[in-house]
């Protein structure tokens, strides 16, 4: 694959969730969200695209999932929505870090294609919360028996077994690896890290609110307004969060920065806040998100 293909225009955004139609009931799969990502140049992601959409069993994974995480435990978005954002968002920053030559871990130690990678990532993106389904305690852990399942039917036919299996590997190293404490040991890995934390924006947070304290988390989340990514000057990776007032700081430094902190890709991003509207802004330095 020619990597100047790769990367989709220099004025890409992160999309809000409202700019997403609401999904479905679970009794109409008909009138679900299509999952959508840029994968015209490879026809393998594309093709397992097709599968993923024609799966009732998934979309009604990622509904269990939400009644779980919005319904009864009044968290934020973990469904189809979500994992869509997810998906586009990693598949954004892994094209951006290639055509600047940097080397994927399923290319490095597999020999795998720059397309296999690909698919890593929006996979492992796709399948990253599905444990929700079942609980939010551990919830990484329980998507791994569910996307490993899962993930042998996505990909039969696609690959020889031997293959497979390291894919299905990956994915669920990615997978595990998204949580607080995760310690992402492939370039894919830190990226679906990083791509989890960066759908914040429009009132989104993945922290829960505890009763009779002052709801920060909610402040904090409704101040970002948008989020770009597109390549940085001095490295592969710019990230620039646009929020209306300064509480949404708490959302770079109690999420981003946590997420970014331990994920590899701290020498490849650098992060801009701007206060739309007021003189503030604060640059996030290198120094700063890797302490």
């Amino acid at each position: 694959m020619d990597p100047a293909h790769l990367a989709p225009p220099d004025d890409f955004a992160v999309p809000a969730p409202e700019t997403i139609e609401a999904e479905a009931p679970a009794a109409e799969v008909h009138r679900r969200i299509p999952i959508q990502v840029p994968a015209r140049h490879n026809p393998t992601l594309a093709a397992i695209l097709e599968r993923v959409n024609a799966d009732d069993d998934l979309y009604a994974t990622w509904r269990c999932a939400n009644v779980n995480a919005v319904d009864r435990l009044g968290m934020s978005d973990h469904g189809p929505v979500h994992v869509q954002i997810v998906a586009n968002i990693g598949l954004r920053l892994f094209r951006l870090l290639v055509n600047r030559q940097v080397v994927p871990s399923a290319v490095h130690y597999h020999q795998l294609s720059i397309e296999d990678a690909e698919i890593i990532v929006v996979l492992a993106c796709l399948l990253h919360d599905v444990g929700m389904s079942i609980h939010r305690d551990d919830h990484e852990r329980y998507s791994l028996f569910i996307a490993h399942d899962k993930l042998k039917e996505l990909l039969e036919d696609f690959y020889p077994p031997a293959t497979r299996r390291v894919i299905i590997s990956e994915i669920l190293h990615a997978i595990i690896a998204h949580r607080a404490d995760g310690r992402p040991l492939t370039l894919e890995a830190g990226i679906v890290r990083v791509a989890d934390a960066l759908d914040m924006a429009k009132g989104r947070s993945r922290i829960p609110f505890e009763a009779g304290k002052v709801n920060i988390h909610s402040v904090s989340a409704a101040a970002v307004d948008r989020v770009s990514i597109g390549p940085g000057e001095g490295r592969p990776i710019r990230i620039a969060i646009h929020m209306n007032n300064s509480a949404g700081i708490f959302q770079l430094d109690g999420l981003l920065k946590e997420k970014l902190h331990g994920s590899g890709l701290e020498p490849y991003v650098e992060v801009e806040a701007t206060i739309d509207g007021e003189t503030e802004k604060r640059l996030l330095t290198e120094v700063r998100l890797s302490q």
